[in-house]
């Protein structure tokens, strides 16, 4: 799929899990889908879905961690889109290496590889332009421990952008679309999230 723009091409790279074999947070319902009407009994086809909103791809809201925080439709939309940046890491990421990344990333940092942000690490993005991270894995934090690092970067209305899938983009600059289903009161929602690159 190409996107294109008066002075050339925009190339697409999706970069969301297919829902019906996403990976899916230990405890958390996998996605199923039920084909309640069909073409041969019914004369089209009508399928109902059942799924957790943090399978997948998806964005966390202020109300999965924060009591009375903000629900997916309340969130400022204006910081799922815009300028990224994609950097890639192998282990846990603390303070150092986000202040190293500060220096070069637009307010969209998307971490690229099998990484865990640490609270260290979470804290030096708090106190920083970032407003959206996303990460490939289910969780930002240590997924047995999840709830230090959401508490951090949520109380700062960061939003994490979790269960991406960054294998086939190199690490640079991309403009990011990564919008939620409208959801009133959800404390996440699935994304449909994209990266559109000049190159």
């Amino acid at each position: 799929m190409t996107v294109m723009q008066q002075n050339g091409k925009l190339k697409a790279i999706d970069i969301s899990q297919e829902l019906f074999s996403c990976k899916v947070y230990p405890g958390d319902m996998a996605p199923t889908f039920d084909r309640a009407k069909t073409i041969e009994s019914d004369g089209y086809n009508l399928t109902n879905v059942s799924m957790c909103v943090h399978n997948g791809t998806h964005i966390d809201a202020l109300k999965h961690f924060v009591s009375g925080g903000k629900g997916v439709h309340e969130l400022d939309l204006s910081v799922c889109f815009g300028k990224c940046t994609v950097v890639e890491f192998a282990g846990i990421i603390g303070e150092d290496e986000i202040a190293g990344v500060l220096q070069i990333c637009h307010e969209r940092l998307l971490l690229k590889g099998i990484c865990e942000l640490s609270e260290s690490g979470a804290t030096a993005l708090a106190n920083s332009h970032v407003k959206l991270i996303g990460v490939e894995s289910q969780s930002v934090g240590n997924a047995d421990h999840p709830a230090g690092v959401h508490m951090i970067l949520l109380n700062k209305e960061i939003i994490p952008l979790e269960g991406l899938v960054l294998s086939s983009v190199d690490p640079g600059e991309y403009f990011l679309s990564a919008f939620p289903i409208n959801m009133e009161g959800s404390d996440g929602a699935p994304v449909r999230a994209v990266l559109l690159d000049r190159n």
